[in-house]
Formats: C-alpha cells, sequence, structure tokens
C-alpha cells in the first residue's frame, strides 16, 4: 500500500509537510521520501523506514530542507518521490496504486520509442517512473495525467510537484481517497484527511474519480471534472483506513463500530455466549467494542501487542518473519483467558497463518473456546488494484487454497458459489476454514452487510477480492 502529501504555503512548508507524510505510516513500511522546491530548486531525501520509523529518519533532513512547496510519501515498493527532468519542465512525483497491466504498459512505452527504465531489486520497475515516463508522452502535464487515467489498468492516485504548485489528481474509478485541506497560509493534499486536521487544516475538497486539480499557496483550480463513476476500495474501511480518517463522508472506526454490531446481529441466531469478546489489535478493536455494544457481552483485552519496539506483522518481507513477528508481539492476561469463552474479532483472514497462531496462543495460555468472527467475507481473489499483499497467487489465500483441495480443477467454475453465504459450498468453505484453523465456531460477515456497514451505495464500492466483481 502507500499514501502521500503535499503542501504548498506562503510559508516554509518543511515541518508541515515532515508530520504530514508522517501521519501516513501506517500505510507502509519500506520507504519513505520527501521532496521540496524552494529558489535554490528542488531537493528530496529517501530513507529505508523497515527497521526505523519515519521520524527518526528524516529528523535530520527536516532541519536541512526548505520550501513553500513540497511532497512526501510512505512507501510500501518503490522508493519515491521521483525527480524528473524532462520537456515538460522539471517535477516531482509520488504515486499511490498499482499497474496491472504493468507488463503491456512497458511494452507500449518501449515500442514508441522509451528506451530504458532504472532496475530496482528482484528486476522490478519502479511503477513512480513508469506512470512519469506516461506523463511525458503527451504535451502538457494535466494531458499526461488523463492518459495515465486511461492507459493504467489497476488503479493511479498522484501528487506531482513543479517548481509553480501541484498537481493532485485520484484515479480514474476513485479506489483510493484524495483530499485537500485548507488553513490561512496555503492548500494541502492528503491520501488521509486526519493527517492534515492536527496541522491546522480543515477539510475543503474531497477529489472525486479522476478529478484532476492544481494548487499553490493562493488557491486550488479545477482542470478536469470528477467522474461519475466510481469504485471506492471497501477494504480501506475494514483493515487499511486510519480510525479517525473518514472516506467519501464514512468515518473508519463508525464503520467498523456498525461491522462489529452486524455481526451481533447475525450470531443472535446462534447460541453462542460468549465470557468475552476481544478484538485483533489493532484493526480488530473497533469492531469488536461495536460487537460488544450490540450484543451486551463484555469487551476485553485478554491479550496486548508489545509495540513498542516490535515492529508490524506485514513488514518483513519473508512469510517466516512475519509469522515470527506476529507470534511474539501478543502478551496475554492469563486471569482473562484461562477458563475463558472467548469471540475473537480480526479485520480478515488472509494466509490463515497469523490467526491460527494467536488461536493456539489463546489456547495453550488457558482458553477453553475461541470463536473466531471475521471483519470482511472470505477473500477468494487478490486484489488487482491495490498493493495489499505480497501474494504471488490466489493460491496463498486459505480460501482459495481449501476450494482447490475441495474442488480440483474445477475450482475457478464454481467461485461464484463460495462467494454466496446461502449456499452450501460456501458453508463447507467455512466449515473447512473452521477446522483447519482450530476455531470453535467460525462465521465471517456478509458481503450484504458489509456493504451496509459502510453505507454508501453499493455500486460505488469495489468488492472484487471477496466475489471477483469488477
Amino acid at each position: 500500500m502507500g499514501g502521500f502529501f503535499g503542501v504548498a504555503s506562503k510559508t516554509d512548508c518543511v515541518l508541515d509537510l515532515f508530520y504530514g507524510v508522517d501521519y501516513h505510516s501506517h500505510l507502509g513500511t519500506r520507504r519513505g521520501g520527501m521532496a521540496t522546491c524552494s529558489e535554490q530548486g528542488f531537493s528530496r531525501a529517501i530513507h529505508n523506514i523497515e527497521n526505523s520509523p519515519f521520524r527518526t529518519k528524516f529528523d535530520k533532513d527536516v532541519n536541512e530542507m526548505q520550501g513553500n512547496i513540497g511532497i512526501g510519501c510512505i512507501s510500501d515498493y518503490e522508493p519515491q518521490p521521483l525527480l524528473i527532468q524532462s520537456h515538460l519542465g522539471s517535477f516531482a512525483i509520488a504515486t499511490v496504486g498499482k499497474i496491472h497491466n504493468r507488463d503491456e504498459v512497458l511494452k507500449m512505452i518501449y515500442e514508441n520509442g522509451h528506451t530504458h527504465f532504472q532496475e530496482m531489486s528482484g528486476g522490478k520497475i519502479n511503477a513512480t517512473e513508469l506512470i512519469a515516463s506516461l506523463i511525458c508522452k503527451k504535451d502538457t502535464i494535466v494531458d499526461g495525467i488523463k492518459y495515465v487515467q486511461e492507459v493504467v489498468d489497476g488503479s493511479m492516485t498522484l501528487l506531482l510537484m513543479t517548481k509553480d504548485g501541484i498537481y493532485a489528481a485520484r484515479d480514474r474509478y476513485g479506489r483510493t481517497p484524495l483530499i485537500i485541506g485548507k488553513k490561512e497560509d496555503g492548500y494541502c493534499a492528503s491520501f488521509e484527511n486526519f493527517a492534515f486536521k492536527s496541522l491546522g487544516y480543515h477539510q475543503y475538497k474531497e477529489l472525486g474519480p479522476a478529478e484532476i486539480v492544481f494548487f499553490t499557496a493562493d488557491g486550488i483550480e479545477v482542470l478536469s471534472e470528477a467522474q461519475k463513476e466510481m469504485k471506492m476500495c471497501s477494504f480501506l474501511w475494514v483493515y487499511y483506513g486510519y480510525p479517525t480518517s473518514s472516506y467519501e463522508g464514512v468515518n473508519v472506526e463508525e464503520m467498523r463500530y456498525k461491522c462489529g454490531s452486524m455481526l451481533a446481529k447475525r450470531d443472535q441466531e446462534d447460541d453462542v455466549i460468549p465470557n468475552m469478546v476481544a478484538g485483533v489489535p489493532d484493526s480488530g478493536i473497533a469492531h469488536a467494542i461495536g460487537y460488544a455494544n450490540e450484543s451486551g457481552v463484555p469487551y476485553a483485552r485478554p491479550f496486548i501487542k508489545y509495540t513498542p519496539t516490535w515492529a508490524r506483522s506485514f513488514m518483513p518481507t519473508s512469510q517466516a518473519q512475519r509469522n515470527l513477528v506476529a507470534k511474539r508481539k501478543l502478551i496475554p492476561v492469563p486471569s482473562l483467558i484461562e477458563d475463558k469463552s472467548l469471540l475473537l474479532i480480526d479485520d480478515s483472514i488472509v494466509r490463515g497463518t497469523q490467526l491460527r497462531e494467536t488461536t493456539e496462543f489463546l489456547y495453550n495460555s488457558g482458553a477453553k473456546e475461541v470463536h473466531v468472527r471475521p471483519a470482511c467475507p472470505p477473500l477468494l481473489y487478490g486484489c488487482k488494484y491495490l498493493n495489499f499483499s505480497r501474494s504471488n497467487s490466489d493460491l496463498d489465500l486459505i480460501s482459495r487454497r481449501i476450494i482447490k483441495e475441495i474442488e480440483g480443477d474445477n475450482a475457478d467454475n464454481v467461485l461464484d458459489e463460495y462467494a454466496d453465504p446461502n449456499t452450501e459450498r460456501y458453508a463447507k468453505l467455512v466449515e473447512e476454514i473452521r477446522k483447519q484453523q482450530n476455531f470453535t465456531t467460525l462465521r465471517f460477515h456478509r458481503l450484504d452487510d458489509l456493504i451496509a456497514s459502510i453505507g454508501i451505495e453499493p455500486c460505488k464500492l469495489c468488492t472484487y477480492c471477496f466475489n471477483g466483481k469488477e
């Protein structure tokens, strides 16, 4: 994943840029970067943040950089922002998204005369550099951004800074957010709207799908109007979004309360009566609070995540390291676990490894029962639109592995039935996951309930990872 922040101010913007980018640290764990423009030209700093937080790595740069405009980002993949010199002039660019048709785009660019790209480790090409090359195929920056929106299959939201100001463009289908903030001496653009509120900005405008704007410290101009069709990623509310953020007017924390409430209402059909409800920290906590509030079952924290030194579990590149981090960072509270029936809510089950480890940890700590309620439906498809996971195959998903075990070569032909919670195949999938994961009971959040929890028109949401519908 990733996130970015840009600012144009009548005074030096570096501190606002620094804190604005830092507030996106929950969206990525590989690299951070900042670029500014002053009378002396462009300056940039990029650091690896895998083993040290953004603030620590960039503390020195804050004292050395200067300028009234700047952009920065947190990235899980490529180093950025990039500085580009072209026939359109010099600019800095940062992106959030995924180029699903990368090979086709690359072939097209080579056929049109482009000779080379800088290669990253592992033989990959920097996606942001690829986007910059597409923009430079056109006669103006705006036409270049429109060209990106036209040819990229996947998603692409971007900030592009020239010496005069910042272009901000939301993905063609609005799969990721982009919000403009305003205060007395300038404007900012941010992935997360909470990031600028502590810096004194108020929300001025949420860009619509494919909308392009240009802003300076003095004002903002719409260069290309928003399109009507939108496919906002539903998983942002479930997992990636920070609790204080809002997308399309829907707050993340509030949505998660509703999600947990609807899970509890479904459980009223059964006779499961746990001693307490717990959320897998951090993203499962709000869902669990919503469940507890609706059901009347007490909310508790039978285990605590140790955050001072343990990194986030999806950060390491190897699965073995991710498993180790996930296991080591949870510290039990034995008196809240021994001989207790626990209902555990996590944001999702992806590979299944971490939640199985957590369940075993609870049993080994004395739990009598562990009932599991994921806050979204089974994941049946790897995301084509956002870099949510480092998985290379749909078979990395526990749901798809089990379907393959059940159906063999027929698996791809019956996925629609496995996505429908009213079918026998869906029930069989859930039961097999329950057995393999050693849960006492298992019930996933239904897709119709998830959409209702978000509360915006279903046609404006992307649910591809759950049902394959584009």
